[in-house]
C-alpha cells in the first residue's frame, strides 16, 4: 500500500509503467470537465472510474482485487478508507472473480483521503472505502485501475 499526497507521485512512477500512467492521469486531468463513468487511459490495462456518491457512516465489507491495483483519489470531498493486510482478514464472505472483487470480514485501520491525499492498493491490501469523515457527505472520486 502507498499512502501519500499527490505532490509526491514522482517517488512512485518507476514502480510499474501502468502505475506511472495512472498517477500521471491524476495530476494531468481537470476532473471538473469529465462526467462520472469510465475513462480509457490505456485500454483494459489502465483506466479510471469517475464516481460521485454520498459517503456512509461505516463500511464493514473490506474488499480486495487480484488482477488490478487501485489508485484511489478524491478530487472533491474527503472520506476514510479502512485498510489492512489481506492476511489479517478473518474470512472471505463473497467472491465475484468476473468483476475482480472479493469481500472479506475483518478489522481495518482508517486512513483519510481527499485534500491531495491518495492511496495505492495492491492485491495484498484489503480496503473498505466510502466511509464518512464525521457526517455523510457528497464526494467526487477517481479510482484508477492498473492491471498487474
Amino acid at each position: 500500500m502507498i499512502y501519500d499526497t499527490i505532490d509526491h507521485i514522482g517517488r512512485y512512477v518507476k514502480i510499474h509503467s501502468g502505475l506511472e500512467k495512472g498517477l500521471r492521469f491524476l495530476t494531468d486531468t481537470d476532473f471538473t470537465k469529465l462526467a462520472a463513468g469510465r475513462v480509457e487511459i490505456d485500454g483494459d490495462r489502465v483506466f479510471a472510474l469517475l464516481q460521485e456518491y454520498e459517503t456512509k457512516p461505516e463500511n464493514e465489507k473490506p474488499e480486495a482485487h487480484r488482477a488490478y491495483i487501485d489508485i484511489q483519489y478524491l478530487w472533491q470531498g474527503e472520506e476514510r478508507v479502512g485498510v489492512a493486510p489481506l492476511t489479517a482478514m478473518e474470512e472471505e464472505t463473497q467472491a465475484f472473480p468476473e468483476k475482480d472483487i472479493w469481500f472479506y470480514r475483518g478489522k481495518t485501520e482508517k486512513l483519510s483521503i481527499g485534500n491531495g491525499r491518495f492511496l495505492v492498493l495492491f492485491p495484498e491490501d484489503a480496503h473498505a472505502p466510502c466511509i464518512a469523515c464525521g457526517v455523510p457527505a457528497s464526494v467526487h472520486k477517481c479510482v484508477v485501475k492498473v492491471r498487474i
